[in-house]
């Protein structure tokens, strides 16, 4: 597409009707909408913003969708502190290169590519001894300015905006860095691959990759929502004799039941008694906690339906001031429990987000049905009440020419 934007954008630079020629320092950048937050528990405001041009190592996407995730939730509340505001929201997307800046290896206009919240670097200490999910371009993912030179690449109301894990997906036109971005297969929805950028490789590699369920245990999910479904799915694959789901909201649970669920309760109280019984007394091998706001007392929860020697693994992400976990230290050391943190469900993005399309597309992995509810851009607040409700397992936005 060479310096042609979308017909429908605004190159911010136009002279007799075409675009610019930058001089040296300035930029293009062009005008589309996008989903921002003001300050803590405002609503997302659906306006003009500007997206500037890729620069070295960066790629300019047109995205075809955007998960609405928990995580966005959490700058809803203030629960995940960012540098400044306003933030752009949005972490969870997939579309097509249009534009490729200098330095960009592997990548090219036309590409379909999915994001990952985790930028991956692939040559830092933690990239290179295989855990690309704890790269060291993460320490930038809430500071909001960009891998390549420190700068930003979104504006609104002619102020910086901070992109949430450097992607803001909630507009249909990004600037990234190729770090954050993965080459997938063209023939794979755009809409359901957007999928695999957070929720669906949280929830699997808790199960598969942090947990390590193993074929025979029992593994108990708490909380089945879009990182939790997939738990259940990982957890079923890697063939888990019993796949306990707890979750307040009977929908979710019984749908829990098509991803693998083997049994279902509506609280903890429930599952520990049906836990225990069905082991004979010896409990869960493995519980992934997947809520979508994690409180202190969920540690202990999940450790007493534990088993010796079993693993409990914190997936769900709470508030960055909440430093208070209740757990018996007694039983902690003396049934060898093992608690366990996960980011990314503790795979490599570059692997494993193609891996687990493949799976997909071989009728493996269950992806379409995770989606209950498509909306608009400016219905963004509308989608997040229906998360809060419950109503919805993953809503998704579903970008048009009306969102550009």
């Amino acid at each position: 597409m060479g310096n042609d934007f979308p017909a429908d954008c605004h190159p911010a630079l136009v002279q007799g009707g075409g675009l610019a020629v930058p001089t040296q320092g300035e930029f293009i950048s062009m005008k589309t909408k996008g989903a921002i937050l003001w300050g803590v528990n405002q609503e997302w405001s659906v306006e003009e913003i500007e997206i500037g041009d890729p620069r070295n190592g960066e790629v300019t996407v047109e995205l075809a969708a955007s998960g609405l995730c928990h995580s966005d939730e959490h700058l809803v509340t203030g629960a995940t502190p960012v540098a400044s505001y306003p933030v752009i929201g949005g972490h969870e997307g997939a579309g097509v290169v249009i534009k490729v800046g200098p330095g960009v290896t592997g990548l090219k206009e036309g590409d379909h590519v999915v994001t990952a919240f985790i930028p991956a670097c692939g040559q830092c200490p933690p990239c290179s001894r295989g855990h690309q999910n704890l790269c060291d371009l993460g320490a930038s993912l809430l500071a909001g300015t960009s891998i390549s030179d420190g700068s930003y690449r979104v504006t609104a109301r002619g102020q910086d905006v901070v992109p949430m894990c450097l992607l803001g997906t909630f507009s249909p036109y990004i600037t990234v860095h190729q770090a954050s971005v993965v080459k997938i297969e063209p023939d794979i929805p755009l809409q359901v691959a957007a999928l695999v950028g957070c929720g669906v490789t949280t929830g699997w590699g808790t199960a598969t990759k942090v947990a390590d369920v193993r074929p025979g245990e029992t593994a108990v999910i708490m909380g089945a929502g879009g990182v939790g479904m997939n738990a259940v799915q990982g957890a079923a694959a890697a063939g888990a004799k019993h796949v306990v789901v707890i979750d307040p909201i009977e929908s979710k649970r019984e749908r829990s039941m098509e991803f693998g669920a083997t049994h279902t309760y509506a609280n903890v109280e429930e599952a520990t008694a049906a836990v225990n019984q069905l082991t004979w007394g010896r409990m869960a091998e493995k519980v992934m906690i997947t809520v979508g706001d994690i409180q202190g007392e969920n540690v202990l929860e999940a450790l007493s339906m534990t088993g010796k020697g079993g693993r409990t693994v914190v997936t769900g992400m709470g508030h960055a001031a909440n430093l208070d976990v209740k757990l018996s230290l007694f039983e902690l050391t003396l049934l060898q429990k093992d608690l366990q943190g996960a980011i990314f469900g503790g795979l490599n993005p570059r692997a494993e987000i193609p891996a687990l399309l493949s799976l997909y597309q071989a009728g493996q992995l269950k992806l379409d049905g995770l989606i209950t509810t498509t909306y608009s851009l400016e219905d963004i607040n509308t989608g997040y009440a229906d998360m809060r409700s419950g109503k919805n397992i993953r809503g998704m936005i579903v970008y048009t020419d009306a969102d550009r």
